[in-house]
């Protein structure tokens, strides 16, 4: 980090402790891209707020927790720790059966960056926002690879339900329909598209609906607390799922099976995760567990799916036609590329494709063992089970647990090499081999 010493004390120090959360912000190469690095961190945190901040424990944890680290007494820190939710640094964990509420510091995605623009008007400069985080998430690859690079990925893609088969699909679980999911929900939210915004401010949006960014469960109830989304019901969550399938926009939600906190409406010219992989060539998504098949007999060469894949994972080839000079047109999946989102079976109009099962993709099962996973794939796995806060709670002890009984033979020999505890040792001792 050779220019970290430019900055102040405080955003030096705020730094290092994200370097220790969920995703990194990494210090890019790129001039023009660190310039827009370093207007992030000073647009959204003052800096008594980066000082605050960068004290915080690597778990949620209650304002009498936190007091004992940083000396503050729990009325102020409480009001300042509110305040600081208010503006997207912090997300507020209210427990629904006792109301008590632990806090814990946003990550960058999904954190700060989606929240400081999720709504119109507020005290973030949007326009230098949106640049800022233009230049330094397309200038340099430095965040895309730290976000969206690593096995465990932030989002997994959820397959249009209108491009499966009209047979029964006994395979297809609740978690990968996105029906379903909302259906499961507790509370629902919808907000302003972060990556729309971004780029509308950078000259360069689409025509794509910028009010459908959906948010489930915990994330709805903290974005209609306080004021990053507005609440709905659960059928206003599903008509925006119907018109944005509609819209040939890609369905990717958080990336855990159980109880997962957002869905976005995504398309391949603005969305983030999407264009790492155009940009960048990342495997930026979790994808589906399906595939494309494509009926040649049926195929007109129209090439409305290679136009619609948001990820550019169909080009048209040539193909030698019976008793003609010109060749015909057919499509060519590249099945690498491709993250199974079922855009080019509804943008096929002579029913020449449909979604196929392929092997499911992992998925962890709650925020617990994706947290567990992405600790352990970012070296930072001992900081989170021994991190300081509150004592690890018998939910969360649990989760983790299980979470490194079911990482395969190899992860388990990184993990207890990351953490020499007897509580690891235990749980890698008892685990079933895989």
């Amino acid at each position: 980090m050779g220019h970290l010493a430019r900055l102040e004390p405080a955003y030096r120090r705020l730094v290092t402790r994200l370097d220790a959360g969920p995703v990194r912000l990494p210090e890019p190469a790129d001039p023009a891209a660190h310039q827009g690095w370093r207007e992030i961190l000073e647009i959204v945190f003052a800096p008594e707020d980066a000082e605050l901040a960068a004290k915080l424990p690597l778990r949620p944890a209650s304002a009498e927790a936190i007091a004992d680290i940083v000396g503050i007494p729990v009325p102020d820190l409480r009001g300042r720790l509110e305040a600081m939710c208010d503006r997207g640094m912090v997300i507020d964990l209210v427990d629904p059966s006792s109301g008590r509420t632990r806090y814990a510091l946003a990550p960058p995605v999904v954190g700060f960056f989606e929240f400081s623009l999720m709504r119109a008007v507020d005290h973030i400069p949007k326009k230098r926002m949106a640049l800022a985080l233009e230049a330094y998430t397309h200038g340099d690859p430095a965040f895309a690879r730290e976000a969206f690079g690593l096995d465990t990925k932030v989002g997994r893609t959820l397959v249009h339900e209108t491009s499966l088969s009209e047979e029964p699909l006994p395979d297809v679980l609740d978690w990968e329909r996105a029906s379903r999911v909302v259906e499961g929900a507790s509370a629902w939210a919808v907000s302003l598209c972060y990556c729309r915004h971004v780029a509308l401010h950078a000259g360069r949006s689409c025509d794509a609906p910028m009010d459908n960014c959906l948010s489930l469960n915990r994330g709805a109830e903290f974005a209609a607390r306080h004021g990053f989304g507005r609440a709905i019901d659960k059928a206003e969550a599903h008509k925006i799922l119907e018109e944005a399938r509609a819209s040939g926009l890609v369905q990717i939600a958080d990336n855990v099976a159980s109880r997962p906190t957002f869905i976005c409406n995504c398309c391949g010219c603005c969305c983030e995760q999407l264009s790492s992989i155009n940009r960048w060539g990342l495997r930026s998504v979790n994808p589906s567990g399906f595939l494309p098949r494509h009926n040649p007999e049926r195929c007109a060469g129209c090439s409305r799916c290679a136009r619609a894949c948001p990820v550019a994972a169909i080009s048209m080839v040539p193909e030698r036609v019976e008793a003609s000079r010109k060749c015909g047109l057919l499509p060519h999946l590249d099945a690498e590329r491709c993250i199974g989102c079922g855009v080019c079976v509804d943008a096929c109009k002579k029913g020449a494709r449909t979604m196929e099962r392929v092997a499911r993709p992992r998925v962890p099962a709650n925020g617990v063992e994706k947290a567990v996973r992405q600790a352990l794939e970012r070296g930072n796995l001992a900081a989170l089970l021994v991190g300081g806060g509150d004592r690890l709670g018998t939910r969360f002890l649990r989760l983790a647990v299980e979470a490194l009984a079911a990482l395969p033979p190899a992860k388990r020999l990184l993990a207890s090499e990351q953490v020499r505890s007897r509580f690891v040792a235990f749980a890698l001792r008892n685990a079933p081999q895989v």
